[in-house]
């Protein structure tokens, strides 16, 4: 009953009261540690914002590349071109609106180039598969309006999507967010308690092995990379990660999202007993951890001012970067 009323109240405060009211039901929350220190809130991980504006791919061709599983075939060009989303599993999805298949020049890129076909992004972006179509059009807006801004480097994938919802129509953001909405959200992540990490190297937006070998201490941090590289940049949906997170970071994440840890409150109140959203709260299970960790990172820094910080800030104020990392591994632990 207990777990019934709270979520009651929480959709209360979304919906039904006021600022003040909002303060009033964080005020009743069972938080009662002191704020984290300047220096646990304050050390910028730039270990979750990975960017390498300088490194230069092999130059694109016209030769046809297949992938596991799927009749048809795609160039590195196309695969290249934003403007452009290869379609490896069309069985799998409804028809794709232009603006998700194509977009509109010249700011416009098509959704499924970089976020693909069936939703399932990457590390360096969103996974839009199953977002409440009221959510998705929120953050388009928040987008559009500057009340959703991004901390570290102004790295290109978050300057194209900054231009692409400033540009978009509400129509084109309507069937975009119908679209996404209608797919099922699938499970592409693998998370890796472990001391070391495969050597890696920052592939302009996230994490590759050296192929080399070898290996590297992880420290306190996430790093997140595709199991096959070559099978991701072909924008493949169904590439797989491994998500390498510290040790014990799983359960000490889990206790956290579940009772607040005296430090915040517990994620289920607003995103649902399993942590795949209700209403227009998102799905958070089953996502990138690298993603989640920006997402805390920036509502702690004020970078998301969007309706719903409101509830979001005062619930990872006291947050370290050690209980950011540990919920992020948790939440990216489970069935989406």
């Amino acid at each position: 009953m207990r777990v019934i009323s709270r979520l009651a109240q929480c959709w209360c405060i979304l919906f039904l009261v006021s600022v003040d009211r909002v303060e009033w039901a964080y005020a009743q929350s069972a938080v009662s540690s002191p704020p984290a220190t300047t220096a646990q809130q304050d050390a910028f991980p730039p270990w979750a914002y990975p960017w390498a504006p300088d490194f230069v791919a092999p130059p694109p061709d016209d030769v046809p590349q297949r992938i596991p599983g799927s009749a048809a075939a795609f160039s590195w060009k196309q695969a290249r071109d934003l403007f452009f989303a290869p379609d490896w599993f069309p069985d799998e999805h409804g028809p794709m609106p232009d603006v998700v298949k194509s977009g509109r020049k010249p700011d416009v890129r098509a959704c499924a180039s970089c976020h693909r076909a069936v939703g399932t992004g990457g590390p360096e972006n969103a996974n839009l598969a199953g977002l409440n179509v009221d959510y998705f059009k929120q953050q388009m807006a928040d987008f559009k309006s500057g009340a959703r801004k991004f901390s570290g480097p102004q790295r290109s994938a978050v300057l194209l999507m900054a231009a692409a919802a400033k540009a978009m129509t509400d129509a084109e953001v309507q069937a975009a967010a119908e679209y996404f909405a209608a797919l099922k959200p699938k499970r592409i992540i693998r998370v890796v308690e472990s001391d070391t990490v495969p050597t890696t190297y920052i592939a302009r937006l996230f994490f590759v092995k050296r192929p080399e070998g070898g290996t590297e201490p992880l420290g306190q941090r996430i790093v997140e990379m595709p199991d096959d590289v070559e099978q991701f940049e072909l924008r493949d949906p169904r590439s797989q990660f491994t998500a390498y997170v510290p040790p014990g970071s799983v359960a000490k994440g889990e206790t956290l999202a579940k009772t607040g840890g005296g430090r915040s409150v517990q994620c289920a109140l607003c995103h649902g007993p399993d942590l795949r959203g209700i209403g227009p709260i998102p799905q958070i299970a089953g996502r990138s951890p690298t993603y989640l960790m920006r997402q805390l990172y920036d509502f702690q820094h004020g970078m998301r001012t969007g309706s719903t910080s409101a509830l979001m800030t005062p619930t990872v104020e006291r947050l370290s970067i050690d209980d950011m990392i540990s919920i992020a591994a948790y939440v990216a632990s489970l069935e989406p």
